[in-house]
């Protein structure tokens, strides 16, 4: 509808507000807040420009910054948006600098899910925010995913080339934690009785379940970062095993080169032996006999399973 729509809506119990603004001019912003009738000190808040999570009380109104994953950026380059919630008597805007998936969907929502319009704005932003922390677990989905595709490589002919890979799920699950771990206090201060004693009694359970959400996510992430330890001491159990197995080549490959040597050493030893005058015949005896030797300690090597 046209902005200045807005300003005419009768509001009650049963309808629900939701303005949501996509890169918005600042002329915009002021239409819809004069419309809606919105503190200016949430505007301030909206518009300057902080990332860090935080929430604000007053009066009949609440904001809330949040920082939702982009599910368009790769791995360590993970980035996020800031979500930025301003709600009063049901009524919500919302702001963010660039799009949001999770928000397009609700917006573009089947005749289905349209009983949102019937939540009152506290439950409404819960679920915008419950909406956001399903970015992080589906960023930890998408990194256990990768995790299970390292461990694969590991186990294959070549591990070292995994080393990169894991380097990079390490800084992965880093930026997760420090992108999530800052939301504790918004919702910790939203799951308190005091947050909003007038609000409904079912606005205050959404608040505490969406706090125990949190939690699971940031479990969840704390997870992440040890399933990549897990496959560093997998890489590292995969070269110390190969390292052990080319040592112990090379241990039975001196041990034959030692037997030669020392078969060698015998046959040169300053005697006038009767074997010595064989002639060329006694040389190629001489050879053969340390080929067979060689045959012999390799087959029994391999038979043992020495390497």
């Amino acid at each position: 509808m046209d902005v200045a729509e807005l300003g005419g809506l009768e509001l009650d119990e049963d309808r629900l507000l939701w303005v949501d603004l996509e890169r918005p001019d600042d002329e915009l912003v002021d239409a819809v807040w004069k419309a809606c009738g919105l503190p200016e000190a949430a505007r301030a808040f909206a518009l300057g420009g902080g990332t860090t999570p935080e929430v604000v009380q007053s009066g009949e109104f609440f904001w809330v910054r949040c920082v939702a994953v982009d599910e368009d950026s790769r791995r360590a380059e993970m980035a996020g948006c800031v979500l930025t919630c301003v709600a009063g008597p049901n009524r919500v805007v919302s702001l963010h600098p660039a799009p949001i998936r999770f928000i397009t969907e609700l917006r573009r929502a089947e005749n289905g899910e349209a009983a949102v319009g019937g939540l009152c704005s506290e439950s409404f932003v819960a679920t915008l925010l419950d909406r956001q922390l399903g970015t992080y677990f589906d960023a930890v989905s998408d990194y256990e995913g990768a995790i299970e595709r390292l461990e694969v490589a590991v186990l294959g002919p070549r591990p070292r080339e995994s080393l990169p890979e894991m380097q990079q799920l390490r800084r992965w699950a880093s930026r997760m934690r420090r992108m999530l771990a800052p939301h504790r206090g918004v919702f910790g201060v939203m799951s308190r009785p005091d947050f909003r004693p007038t609000g409904s009694r079912s606005a205050e359970r959404h608040f505490v379940a969406l706090d125990t959400r949190f939690e699971r996510a940031m479990d969840m992430v704390e997870n992440a970062r040890e399933l990549v330890l897990g496959s560093f001491e997998l890489f590292s159990s995969q070269t110390a095993l190969r390292t052990n197995e080319t040592m112990r080549v090379l241990t039975f490959v001196t041990f034959i080169t030692g037997l030669l040597a020392t078969l060698v050493g015998a046959l040169g030893m300053n005697f006038e032996a009767g074997f010595f005058a064989s002639g060329d015949a006694g040389f190629w005896w001489v050879v053969v006999g340390l080929g067979v030797v060689s045959a012999v300690a390799l087959a029994l090597g391999r038979w043992r399973r020495w390497f």
